[in-house]
């Protein structure tokens, strides 16, 4: 591996760790009457369930190599009708609750340091063939998907409970908050 492609590794780690850091602050700080809350489309547990399965499938090599959570239920990481499927949207009726979800998102955060060190980022193919993209960009883009959600979800916290989620930064601010 060369010096710039561990320097990638890295930046990737760290992103990728400051979103979901940022998703298990929201999660954190949810009310209970908001976690199950039926305001929005997609309650608030659901949204953090999808945006942690997405991020998890997508640290996968390819979609053949994926495994589900052992705790997945079948149609939950979908937060409308299924892709590609004329059926209706798939039943959710158990929701998950805050301790599942914090389960989940520690395997998520343990997972991304050997995960993005087992990915081939020089791949011209993400590996999902509904993202036809290289193997780099695509990991931009699940960084980006769990952070747009952990922002709707903190956004929904301080609506409910006037509490903020704080930024995580990256690699750079862990250092100064490390050394200070």
């Amino acid at each position: 591996m060369t010096e710039s492609s561990s320097d990638l590794r890295a930046v990737l780690k760290s992103q990728y760790h400051a979103a979901i850091g940022m998703l298990k602050q929201a999660v954190e700080l949810c009310p209970e009457e908001l976690w199950l809350s039926r305001e929005h489309p997609n309650a608030f547990w659901h949204v953090a369930y999808h945006a942690l399965f997405v991020g998890y499938l997508y640290l996968q090599p390819d979609f053949e190599t994926f495994r589900p959570w052992q705790n997945h239920r079948e149609g939950y990481q979908f937060l409308g009708p299924v892709p590609g499927n004329a059926q209706p949207r798939p039943k959710i009726d158990q929701p998950y609750s805050k301790a599942e979800i914090s389960v989940f998102l520690q395997l998520c955060n343990d997972a991304v340091d050997g995960a993005v060190d087992k990915l081939d980022l020089h791949a011209p193919e993400s590996g999902f063939p509904w993202y036809r993209m290289t193997k780099l960009e695509h990991q931009f883009v699940s960084i980006r998907h769990i952070q747009h959600h952990a922002a709707q979800l903190a956004d929904r916290v301080r609506r409910v409970a006037g509490v903020g989620v704080d930024w995580i930064g990256g690699m750079d601010a862990n250092r100064r908050k490390e050394r200070s």
